[in-house]
């Protein structure tokens, strides 16, 4: 039978998700094709508005074998298994003759452990076993929380907790699930027949793509243990996101709080003179840990390498010793027991690790007012691990929004782990860079924004300039604003300062789930939204709702900072320049994500405004600004209060007129640029007379 063509099948995708075909997505869809058929590794910047999961969708599911697509955001999971893959492989299957299957598969901890729910959490301060669902008050949120768990797990085919909605707090959700050291295993346990996280592996094994987190796909490689099923396609979506969530997984913690956790549920399952020990290095530790200051020890002192000895030797001490528990009321010692070799494993692990000491690691001490202390340990880079697992054996097709800064892909593949492209070695596996660009006429649709007027921020200055600013900005826009803060602090403080001048409801994060500050930012013309990391990559807000996208600074790492100041020490070191390479491409990676919230449907139209003069004075404000999407660019103050004026009038004619219309209509306005800027766009004029965007003033990271 002929192979039916690869623009067919898309272009039946594309129809049967209701979407529009794009010349990035076919060419991207093309490249991805090409890639895996010559088992060779692709790297695609793929803009807003392409269609990028249909790009990779539709090659890997022609192509016919085993794929595991690997994505960082719940958003995009869900979009991937409940929306574009079932309406794709329908819509493939005539053309293939063939039906696709399907899976998603997570770590354990995120499925419902039908074992816990019906035998209860082992308690570690008394005897027995702890039954969370009696004893929680049923009128308490925890109490309500549980008992609509209990109730759901008569109904969920799948035990995902995503499949819960409303979700249940952390703390409500760990009573009924345990991670993957505290699992029985399915073979010794009563429910392991019936088991969700033992269903949802088998489905993977039979599936023909498998979507997973970076996480997991993180803990397959790190572990050495498989974890996900074998695989001859592995496609990472959200890439940019890869490296550290591989650094997440791969960092270790411990702290007197952890320590005394394991003590506990270790203390009667093992001889008196094993938990003795445990006990008395468990209290060494926390009285060093007390005196113990924030920031990076690039050398254990010698007390706490004593002390982290101590621990290490009594933790393997109680690994070996530990039997049944000395009190025979306990039922389910096999739960109890597994509970605490987990706990004590871990600070085995973490102490050892430390101790141990490598060039490659990093160790600091943190110090939180709520939790205390501890101590974490992490890898300077994760580069040759993702060169020596990731990039082996399989084709890698790595895709995001954004990847190519400063003007090319080697940053972002040097964090992979890989030689710039072109070149190649024994241990470089060659790879292709592609950037299909976005559907999107950025220069008529928005304006970047830099207050050039404004003083350089300070470390910890007040900055009333920026302030004024931001409330200008504000009221000429209508609202309509995302605030993007390179710290809680400033965007509590603005959020403060700003309630208090302006008629504008400022929503701020932290004061309510951050879904539903989206939602309620999404559905006022008139309400603002500040906050940090979370809103800089994972708001999608189209519309006339989101129009002005702010950002108070340029977000480098914090100096203080000990992984990302050890890595820049690092590249400096080998003669790089560490500045440029990790803090100035740390930057960029947020900066591009952050400006990439204003511009979502062919119809928006906005300002990205950078309150940090920075972006336009410095020398790296070009690098910066070469990995942003391409807007119309000034530094002209009066400008954009106009053309944000101009926005506004024009969105609340629209909202007027919608009210005689269909929602449908109101939900993707088809806007005309401000008539300023296109004027000066056609006119090709800069109002920032004589600041051009040359590629040789684009300094080259690292």
């Amino acid at each position: 039978m002929t192979k039916p063509a690869l623009t067919e099948l898309l272009h039946a995708a594309v129809t049967a998700v209701g979407g529009v075909e794009r010349p990035g997505q076919v060419t991207m869809a093309q490249a991805v094709e090409t890639a895996v058929d010559d088992s060779a590794h692709l790297l695609v910047q793929a803009g807003t508005g392409t269609g990028k999961s249909l790009g990779y969708l539709v090659p890997a599911l022609a192509h016919g074998e085993r794929v595991v697509v690997a994505t960082a955001t719940l958003a995009l999971q869900r979009q991937l298994v409940e929306r574009d893959l079932p309406r794709t492989v329908q819509a493939l299957k005539p053309l293939l003759r063939r039906e696709p299957q399907f899976a998603m598969l997570k770590g354990r901890s995120n499925y419902l452990c039908l074992h816990r729910l019906h035998e209860g959490v082992p308690q570690e301060e008394e005897d027995g076993l702890f039954d969370v669902f009696e004893a929680a008050a049923p009128t308490s949120k925890l109490g309500k929380d549980l008992l609509r768990l209990r109730d759901w797990a008569d109904e969920t085919e799948t035990g995902d907790r995503d499949g819960l909605t409303p979700g249940v707090s952390d703390k409500a959700w760990s009573q009924i699930s345990v991670t993957s050291r505290e699992c029985l295993g399915a073979t010794k346990c009563a429910y392991g027949a019936e088991c969700f996280a033992e269903a949802a592996r088998e489905r993977a094994k039979l599936a023909d793509v498998v979507v997973t987190n970076h996480a997991l796909l993180a803990i397959d490689a790190i572990e050495g243990a498989p974890v996900l099923p074998s695989h001859e396609v592995l496609i990472v979506d959200e890439a940019h996101e890869l490296v550290s969530r591989v650094t997440g997984v791969a960092t270790g913690e411990i702290s007197p709080g952890s320590v005394n956790r394991a003590v506990r549920r270790a203390a009667k399952l093992v001889n008196e003179k094993a938990a003795d020990a445990l006990l008395s290095a468990a209290e060494g530790f926390e009285r060093l840990m007390e005196l113990a200051l924030p920031g990076r020890l690039e050398e254990i002192p010698e007390d706490l390498g004593y002390a982290l000895a101590a621990l290490r030797d009594a933790c393997r001490q109680v690994i070996t010793a530990i039997g049944d528990t000395r009190d025979k009321s306990v039922q389910d010692e096999n739960a109890v027991r597994k509970q605490a070799l987990a706990s004590v494993e871990h600070v085995h692990e973490v102490a050892e690790r430390i101790v141990q000491g490598s060039e490659y690691d990093v160790v600091w001490c943190e110090s939180h007012d709520r939790f205390g202390a501890s101590l974490r340990v992490a890898p300077l880079s994760v580069s040759g691990l993702l060169r020596e697992k990731l990039f082996t054996e399989r084709s890698v097709v790595l895709t995001s929004a954004t990847l190519r800064l400063g003007g090319d892909f080697n940053g972002v593949a040097a964090s992979l782990g890989l030689s710039p492209e072109g070149v190649e070695g024994e241990d470089a596996p060659p790879w292709k860079g592609l950037d299909v660009g976005s559907p999107f006429d950025y220069p008529k649709q928005g304006i970047l924004y830099v207050a050039k007027h404004l003083a350089q921020p300070g470390r910890d200055s007040r900055r009333e300039d920026m302030l004024d600013e931001l409330a200008e900005l504000i009221q000429a826009a209508g609202g309509r604003t995302l605030g993007l803060f390179s710290s809680m602090r400033g965007a509590q403080a603005a959020a403060e300062e700003l309630r208090g001048r302006l008629d504008n409801p400022i929503l701020l994060q932290g004061e309510e789930t951050l879904g539903e500050l989206i939602r309620t930012f999404s559905e006022d013309a008139a309400t603002c939204l500040f906050g940090t990391l979370s809103l800089w990559q994972g708001v999608d807000v189209p519309g006339v709702n989101c129009q002005l996208v702010v950002m108070d600074r340029i977000p480098f790492p914090r100096p203080d900072d000990p992984l990302m100041s050890a890595r820049q020490k690092a590249v400096e070191e080998r003669g790089g320049n560490g500045f440029m390479s990790v803090a100035a491409t740390h930057a960029a990676l947020l900066m591009a994500q952050g400006a990439g919230r204003l511009i979502r449907a062919s119809g928006d139209r906005g300002v990205v405004a950078v309150l940090d003069p920075r972006l336009a004075t410095a020398r790296y404000g070009s690098f910066l600004r070469a990995g942003m999407p391409d807007l119309w660019y000034t530094t002209d103050r009066n400008q954009v209060r106009r053309s944000l004026a101009a926005i506004d009038a024009t969105a609340n004619a629209i909202a007027e007129t919608a009210e005689a219309v269909t929602e449908e209509a109101a939900t993707e306005p088809a806007t005309e640029a401000p008539a300023a800027v296109v004027e000066a766009v056609e006119a090709g004029e800069d109002v920032t007379a004589g600041e051009t965007l040359a590629e040789e003033d684009v300094p080259a990271a690292g």
